[in-house]
């Protein structure tokens, strides 16, 4: 199967379904007759930038940023404003506090932003680290940040 096809079909099976495993997306696949290994799915998430996020049936499930490259879904935004908790700058640092197991899911909205004042991020369990250029690019950031909060 065409790695591409593959994609588009991972990411249709991820949109009508709770996903929370590797191997559950492996199955559903096989089922669908493209078969696949563990290991291929493991490269796919990768490569399409999956993350897990709270599940509604189940605890966790895989999505996607799914807009253009510096814009997020309503449904990110939701996201966002659901796991963190705050943000604040200190100097040309910003700290984004976040529920636990949200560090990174944060964090791959933010890249996703791909705002120029960002110099790079490094995301934990509770706390994403945004790194910006200087004091002037951080408020900037924590201002933008701030009204997916609202």
């Amino acid at each position: 199967m065409l790695r591409s096809v593959r994609h588009a079909k991972i990411l249709e099976i991820i949109s009508q379904q709770e996903i929370e495993t590797q191997e559950e997306l492996c199955a559903e696949l096989n089922k669908l007759n493209h078969v696949v290994t563990q290991a291929t799915i493991s490269r796919d998430i990768r490569d399409l930038h999956l993350f897990k996020v709270a599940g509604i049936e189940k605890k966790y499930r895989y999505a996607y940023i799914n807009e253009a490259q510096g814009e997020i879904s309503p449904k990110m935004r939701s996201l966002f404003r659901d796991c963190v908790i705050g943000v604040k700058a200190a100097q040309n640092l910003i700290v984004v506090k976040t529920l636990a197991g949200n560090g990174a899911n944060a964090g791959a909205i933010v890249d996703k932003l791909n705002y120029e004042q960002i110099v790079g991020s490094v995301a934990g369990d509770d706390t994403l680290l945004i790194v910006c250029a200087d004091k002037e690019s951080a408020e900037y950031v924590v201002n933008k940040l701030a009204e997916f909060l609202k």
